[in-house]
């Protein structure tokens, strides 16, 4: 099936934006699946520090990601048997994330597993090119963003939340400094869909911010 015949939401934007949050429950909500490209980036990224992989090895890293094959069961992720649901959200995973991310080699074997998520009744995909590369016909694109401090804060209380040691000062340079490095690098740089809607929730709640995607959506049928 095309994209056009399967209903999708995109839900892209910079880190910490709050997309995951967001993505999931208004897919709960509409009872669609649910998918987070950021972790199969994180996935490869794991691998590729388990495996010794150079950060600056395209070809090799790209090999890392072809062989990929993670399993995602009941909320959790598992890679080769190992439940890798917290260790791809450390902070030395998410740092160099975004370094991966920008192999053009390593976005063509994610973009297959991506685009096959697209299945009935419905998708919310939530990601950095979702509406401008894998689903360019979603029937709802929206572009969430809040200040580099603002997702700083919670990004510390996330890990604050989880045991974790955490500086705010460093999270905040950390995140301006992705968002650098994501809107400049030349495959699917980060940016807004022609089409999407430009969401700033940096005041905004959780709730506040389903209901706002949500009502967007129910315009678009």
């Amino acid at each position: 099936m095309s994209d056009k015949s399967i209903p999708v939401i995109t839900l892209d934007g910079p880190a910490a934006s709050g997309k995951g949050t967001i993505a999931e429950r208004v897919a709960a909500s509409l009872g669609f699946h649910y998918l987070d490209s950021g972790a199969l980036y994180r996935i490869a990224t794991l691998a590729a520090l388990k495996a010794g992989v150079s950060l600056d090895d395209a070809e090799s890293l790209t090999a890392v990601a072809e062989k990929l094959s993670p399993v995602f069961k009941d909320g959790r992720i598992f890679l080769e048997g190992e439940d890798v649901t917290l260790a791809i959200r450390s902070e030395e995973v998410s740092a160099a994330t975004s370094r991966v991310a920008v192999i053009p080699g390593v976005r063509c074997a994610l973009f297959e597993l991506q685009k096959k998520a697209a299945q009935l009744p419905g998708l919310v995909a939530d990601g950095r090119d979702m509406g401008t590369v894998v689903f360019p016909d979603a029937r709802l694109k929206v572009f969430m963003t809040a200040t580099a401090r603002v997702r700083a804060e919670r990004r510390y209380k996330q890990l604050i939340g989880r045991g974790e040691t955490a500086d705010l000062e460093a999270l905040t340079a950390d995140l301006e400094e992705r968002d650098r490095r994501d809107s400049k690098r030349e495959t699917a740089p980060l940016k807004p869909a022609d089409d999407a809607r430009i969401l700033d929730t940096s005041d905004m709640g959780i709730e506040e911010v389903v209901k706002k995607v949500l009502t967007w959506w129910n315009d678009a049928q």
